[in-house]
């Protein structure tokens, strides 16, 4: 009887296949199938369990590439692989290997997307929380979907038989006059990478540019704006700003602050050697000041010069201009203590009374 019942799933043939090949295929498919269900159920299951426990982030990207990328794709695989067994036609046959290829070609980009999106996560938690730097990988992310889509589809093409070569070489030379012609536009996009990823400065930054000064409130693909501080909007070229000296003011750990202030010639020697110790105490007990020189600097023409510096912790321009006012005002006391007076412009005449 069983003998019977294999001559008859051998001999009765559907499409050009016994009934024993749909067996063996439909036993195959389903067998690979259950295969893969217990995978996902007992191996990512665990693994999923372990990366929870785990403090970096390699072990969820893994995951997410095995559960949304690489197991869906092995059901075709199964599927794939059964087809050996079936006598197909050639257009079948053809069909079944257009879907591999086109399966194939779509879990390479995936997993080379998931790939340049996890490294532009590792490289944005590295630098910290910032928002127009999110914005700005967004962007590059969107571009690299088209670029990477784009070579996909050329791939696709390129397998299923068409000449694509001629159409590459045109557009080859097309990008190379579009390249001639929009060199500006080029320079200033690779401008834009190099500030993204270097970081010279930020949004939010006060930084000066030769005699232009101001906060920097948008980077562009093409160019860069600034508010002045007499509130017009400045619009730099990435490429002008990238072959530029920028001083940045934000990231300015202190500021080195130098005066000098002139007392008269009639100042004694007494008061004059007190001087650099009456600035040394006053800027001593001003917060976030670091004293660093008092000096007797010079003669000059209506004045003894003195020469001050001392350092301002942090880059608050208005924090500076407080101090500097605090510190005035106490070395403006302290002088009129001591009878110590200012120089200002005076010119002495002096008579020959007798030559009159």
């Amino acid at each position: 009887m069983g003998r019977f019942m294999l001559d008859v799933l051998k001999n009765f043939s559907f499409a050009g296949n016994s009934l024993f090949s749909y067996i063996i295929f439909l036993s195959l498919f389903l067998g690979g199938s259950a295969v893969i269900k217990i995978f996902l159920t007992v191996f990512i299951k665990r693994f999923k369990k372990w990366a929870q426990k785990t403090a970096t982030t390699i072990d969820d990207f893994v995951l997410y590439v095995l559960e949304r990328i690489i197991v869906p794709a092995l059901y075709f695989v199964v599927f794939y692989a059964g087809t050996a067994y079936l006598h197909l036609s050639p257009y079948l046959r053809k069909t079944v290997n257009i879907l591999g290829v086109g399966i194939l070609t779509v879990v390479i980009v995936r997993v080379i997307l998931a790939l340049i999106n996890y490294g532009l996560k590792i490289y944005l938690n590295k630098i910290g929380k910032n928002d127009s730097l999110e914005r700005s990988l967004k962007g590059i992310l969107s571009v690299s979907q088209i670029i990477i889509w784009g070579m996909a589809i050329v791939f696709f093409l390129d397998n299923l038989g068409f000449k694509i070569s001629s159409v590459i070489a045109g557009l080859g030379i097309g990008g190379v006059a579009v390249a001639l012609a929009a060199q500006a536009v080029l320079g200033d996009v690779f401008s834009y990478f190099a500030i993204l990823f270097d970081r010279p400065f930020e949004v939010g930054d006060f930084i000066i540019i030769g005699d232009y000064l101001g906060s920097v409130e948008y980077i562009g693909i093409k160019t860069t704006r600034i508010r002045s501080l007499s509130g017009e909007q400045l619009i730099f070229a990435n490429t002008d700003l990238t072959n530029s000296r920028v001083r940045n003011y934000k990231r300015m750990g202190k500021r080195r602050v130098l005066f000098k202030l002139g007392v008269v010639y009639q100042t004694p020697s007494s008061h004059l050697k007190e001087i650099p110790k009456i600035i040394k105490d006053i800027i001593g007990n001003v917060k976030d000041t670091v004293f660093d020189r008092a000096h007797f600097f010079s003669y000059g023409d209506f004045s003894l010069n003195f020469e001050i510096v001392y350092y301002v912790i942090g880059a608050d321009y208005n924090k500076y201009m407080d101090i500097q006012q605090e510190i005035n005002f106490a070395v403006k006391e302290e002088f009129e203590k001591r009878n110590i007076e200012f120089a200002y412009p005076t010119q002495t005449l002096y008579l020959d009374k007798g030559n009159a």
